[in-house]
């Protein structure tokens, strides 16, 4: 079933958190009414030319395109998106590239492909709301020679050791660099030599005037130009110099006249900058009132996975997994690959709300989100995972031929009619699962074993005659009759009462895949808790590739198509190893927390 139902246009207003009482109150107070803008971003003047901004409140979501989007991303994306739904207004998608060394063209593709894979969308009011850091490249430099000739930054030619012994601690003052007391010609010179090149990288920074004694340390004249020659996916050549990122978000924010800036707790303590930034390039009229404003929510810990780039990265690198979007990793492009939806993602995002705290998330409320949007949406079909072949003995008695093949159907879905029936047809050869027939069964085992009768799931009533074994005495076979006039949804279905009711999938017309059965890929809540080599509790039975076999219904299924195996959980179907000829199948969650204790 298409998921478009859950699309997030069509989501309930969610509950109250600190985030949108703020939201509200600036709402009511009409904080952000009648503010100009000027169509796209600018500075003070460019937007002082513009219309009556249409969006009530503009929000952004800013990620560096340095990596692929894991989990943690998708709480900020759907709480920024989701806000600026709620509140008539508009959230941008904007990349926060200003670090050219790390930065790939292929992360821009991602990001983009998995925010709209999320059902999010950056058009708004008739414009695409999607920007780049980069290209406000000019007006950054065009900031950081006002603050010079406001004698509000200077360039230090300490070097990184000296700089950071001078910086002081939480206990004592830092202390003035030499270079501190600089003329503001010398300052202008002296950036004017970075931005043409004269100097080598990390000989000298651009750092703002503040004070080297507060008790934040991150008032004590931070960087905020260094030289750096890398060339940038999207300007190239240009520069030799980059903006540090505490001095790009603020500007960025102001300039796209953003009014709420909502970024994770390890931030808090570069608020103090983020206000100091932008109250003295609007005093140089640079930046229009009124300005943005930050605030910081929890950030989104999913047990038993790293969401660390640089882990994520280690585990691509040394081969445990098969790259980026290996369905076991935390990636979204990885859990959209091991057939998480779109709306299980968000709706894990609006439980888990917005609070002052990081927290720390159970994976289950993950999976208790997608067994919910699955068990509505998914088809339902039978597939044997571990097979055993089960032989009708008294077959062309019952249907005069061997070669007759009895028509069976089922729902492709109980809770929708208006999706029909799927058919499938009981053969004289039939592919059970394995662990349905005990030899000697144990007590409660109520599957096949000699002499009980079960009942083969729309089919008929079988009773079990016994096996066949190799030389090595492993069961090659198991051997059955079926009882003639039970068949399920006739009036003899309840003639012979059973308690076993197995799946199965007809010899002659199953369709052979190959089944990838993923689970967690650590075995330990907290991978990486007290400073543990998170790839010592690395699970080993996180991927397991069995040959199995699956009803008829299947046998051309599309890339990314969901079902529901009964009784076996919820698959899907590979979105690129996948082909109706070669069938490839990933399993997405049991039905039930394996995990569980």
């Amino acid at each position: 079933m298409s998921d478009t139902k859950n699309t997030p246009a069509h989501e309930a207003v969610k509950p109250a958190n600190f985030l949108r009482a703020i939201i509200e109150r600036d709402l009511e107070a009409g904080t952000y009414a009648h503010r100009p803008f000027g169509g796209t971003p600018g500075d003070a003047a460019h937007h002082a030319a513009g219309q009556p901004d249409p969006a009530k409140v503009r929000l952004r979501f800013p990620p560096e395109p340095n990596g692929y989007l894991h989990v943690g991303h998708a709480k900020s994306i759907c709480l920024n998106f989701g806000l600026a739904r709620d509140y008539g207004g508009v959230c941008h998608l904007r990349f926060d590239d200003t670090n050219p060394e790390k930065e790939e063209q292929e992360y821009v593709d991602a990001i983009e492909e998995m925010v709209k894979w999320l059902g999010w969308d950056w058009n708004a009011f008739g414009t695409p709301h999607l920007y780049y850091a980069s290209n406000y490249f000019d007006f950054m430099y065009r900031a950081a020679e006002t603050l010079i000739e406001r004698g509000q930054a200077y360039v230090d030619e300490q070097t990184p050791e000296e700089m950071r012994a001078n910086r002081g601690d939480f206990t004592t003052p830092g202390t003035n660099s030499p270079f501190r007391d600089r003329t503001v010609a010398e300052n202008l010179a002296r950036f004017r030599e970075m931005r043409d090149g004269r100097h080598a990288d990390g000989s000298m920074v651009l750092r703002a005037k503040i004070d080297m004694a507060s008790p934040n340390i991150n008032l004590r004249d931070p960087a905020i130009y260094r030289i750096r020659r890398a060339t940038h996916h999207n300007t190239g050549d240009k520069w030799c110099i980059y903006p540090m990122y505490t001095f790009a978000h603020p500007i960025e924010d102001a300039l796209e006249r953003i009014t709420h800036s909502i970024c994770t707790l390890e931030f808090e303590d570069q608020r103090p900058f983020y206000d100091w930034l932008l109250e003295n390039l609007a005093d140089a009229g640079l930046l229009a009132h009124p300005l943005p404003k930050q605030y910081e929510f929890g950030r989104l810990n999913l047990s038993y996975v790293v969401t660390s780039k640089r882990k994520l990265k280690q585990l691509v690198d040394e081969k445990h997994v098969s790259g980026w979007d290996d369905p076991r990793m935390p990636t979204l492009a990885g859990m959209r690959r091991r057939g998480y939806t779109p709306a299980a993602v968000r709706k894990m995002a609006d439980d888990t709300g917005a609070s002052k705290t990081n927290a720390w998330i159970d994976y289950s409320v993950l999976d208790i989100a997608l067994r919910a949007d699955l068990e509505e949406q998914a088809p339902r079909a039978m597939a044997v995972i571990d097979p055993v072949k089960l032989k009708l003995t008294n077959y062309a008695e019952v249907f005069g031929s061997a070669e007759h093949r009895e028509p069976c159907s089922a729902p492709a879905h109980p809770h929708h009619p208006e999706l029909g029936q799927r058919s499938f047809s009981l053969g004289p050869e039939l592919w059970i699962e394995r662990e349905d027939f005990a030899e000697v069964p144990p007590k409660g085992f109520f599957r096949l074993f000699p002499g009980n009768k079960v009942r083969l799931k729309y089919g008929y009533v079988i009773e079990c005659t016994g096996c066949e074994k190799d030389a090595d005495g492993s069961v090659t076979a198991v051997t059955a009759t079926v009882l003639p006039d039970t068949k399920s949804g006739t009036p003899g279905a309840d003639a012979v009462k059973v308690k076993g009711v197995l799946t199965w999938v007809g010899v002659h017309d199953g369709v052979a895949a190959e089944i990838r059965l993923f689970d967690r890929l650590f075995t330990e809540a907290q991978p990486d808790a007290g400073g543990r080599d998170f790839l010592s509790v690395l699970n080993p039975g996180s991927k397991k590739i069995v040959q199995g076999y699956l009803e008829p219904s299947l046998a051309h299924a599309p890339p990314e198509a969901r079902y529901q195996f009964e009784r076996h959980g919820y698959f899907v179907t590979d979105r690129l190893d996948h082909r109706a000829d070669a069938p490839v199948i990933n399993r997405i969650t049991g039905l039930r927390d394996s995990w569980a204790k």
